[in-house]
């Protein structure tokens, strides 16, 4: 049997890289009966004006790293879902800014609780060795992707 590191880095990210997006597709799917209507990139655009309060388009395109059509699209189907509000830009008048309403964050915290108790369900059955593992994952995730960010 080969040791850890025997195994190239190169496999170790592949199998790394399956596993999570396994993950976030099945979470995606915990979470379908939630978002009638909202597409991954709708719920993920929502996520980030949560997380940085009102934005203009291009401010949430750049975060997100789409295009501006496409995230022009995205805001057209959660302005129709009523989970944003749009108003005038103060700085700019030609352009607007996009806030989470009420309804906006009640269906992020409907979602998140939906793909929490998937998780728990599944982590229900580890160790508590595996358990702290996971959470030791997590922190170092978090920590690799914060180095990429904007």
């Amino acid at each position: 049997m080969a040791s850890v590191t025997d195994i190239p880095l190169s496999e170790r990210a592949a199998h790394l890289r399956t596993a999570i997006v396994r993950t976030a597709r099945r979470l995606r799917q915990e979470a379908a009966a939630e978002t009638t209507g909202l597409t991954p990139t709708s719920v993920a655009a929502l996520a980030t004006i949560e997380r940085h309060g009102p934005m203009t388009p291009s401010e949430i395109a750049a975060i997100e790293r789409v295009k501006r059509p496409t995230i022009t699209r995205t805001l057209g189907c959660l302005e129709r879902e009523g989970l944003i509000d749009r108003s005038q830009d103060p700085t700019d008048k030609r352009s607007a800014l996009v806030a989470l309403n009420g309804a906006g964050r009640e269906r992020l915290r409907l979602l998140r609780k939906r793909k929490n108790a998937y998780l728990a369900r599944r982590m229900r059955d580890l160790s508590d060795e595996e358990v702290e593992t996971l959470a030791r994952a997590a922190e170092i995730l978090e920590r690799m992707r914060e180095g990429e960010q904007l």
